[in-house]
């Protein structure tokens, strides 16, 4: 009963969320001024790892990229939701980019993809801003029976030990659903337990202060100086694990 209730508020946050954003775009929109870095990773790896595939994008509202390599090099991509609105907006996206046959959106419960697709069906399944809001161990578990044996799986996250970060959260629970769980360290290296090849990239730390001015003088400058203060912080162990968020690359799921 739990898990439903659970899934079906899940529901209700991101109906809300896609149905009217402005909310949380005032509130949050500054600090993802920075993340272009990230973003720009992220869509590089997906692209790259779609030609000729078959892939599921979990989470295909605002920021989807299942247009993106439908219309490109996919030859089948599936994109699933909770929320019908998201459903709906990622539809509306389709139809502007007049992309149809090779692409589909469904109503799906990510934690349990072998009730709509095959295993070993999908040579890639990506996600941004989706696993924290999932059962983890539900979610790897289907993601690896769904892949083939050389899939990939590409994630971008956000990362649950900061303590600014978190008192930042806690300030602000009218943005967030209720049952969205940051990743934590424990939970990367439980993800990567089910690979074979597994890579996780840092990102954002001294720079996420930066934001807080985003669009006034100086900003530009700060932001270099902060990135490459970053560049030197996030590959030392202890400290990497207070980043804002990751890229998760992800191949050969231990079957």
């Amino acid at each position: 009963m739990e898990i439903e209730q659970r899934i079906e508020r899940e529901k209700q946050f991101h109906d809300r969320r896609y149905g009217d954003g402005n909310q949380r775009k005032q509130q949050v929109g500054k600090f993802y001024s920075i993340t272009g870095s990230i973003t720009k990773a992220y869509k590089e790896k997906v692209l790259a790892n779609s030609k000729n595939s078959e892939a599921i994008e979990y989470g295909c509202g605002e920021g989807s990229y299942a247009v993106k390599i439908a219309k490109s090099n996919a030859k089948k991509v599936t994109g699933i939701d909770i929320s019908p609105v998201a459903l709906e907006n990622a539809r509306k996206q389709a139809e502007l980019a007049n992309v149809e046959g090779n692409i589909d959106f469904k109503i799906a419960n990510a934690e349990h993809l072998e009730l709509e697709f095959d295993s070993n069906s999908q040579d890639l399944i990506f996600g941004s801003g989706i696993l924290h809001h999932l059962d983890l161990d539900l979610a790897v578990e289907s993601i690896v029976q769904t892949l083939k044996p050389d899939g990939k799986a590409i994630f971008l996250e956000p990362l649950g030990h900061n303590f600014l970060i978190n008192l930042y959260r806690r300030l602000t629970p009218n943005i967030r659903s209720e049952d969205e769980h940051p990743l934590l360290s424990k939970d990367l290296k439980a993800i990567a337990s089910n690979f074979q090849q597994s890579k996780v990239s840092y990102f954002y730390l001294t720079s996420l202060g930066a934001s807080l001015i985003a669009g006034k003088p100086g900003f530009k400058l700060l932001f270099n100086i902060c990135n490459f203060i970053d560049s030197i912080l996030l590959k030392i162990p202890g400290i990497k694990q207070q980043a804002w968020m990751v890229l998760i690359e992800l191949e050969q799921p231990i079957k």
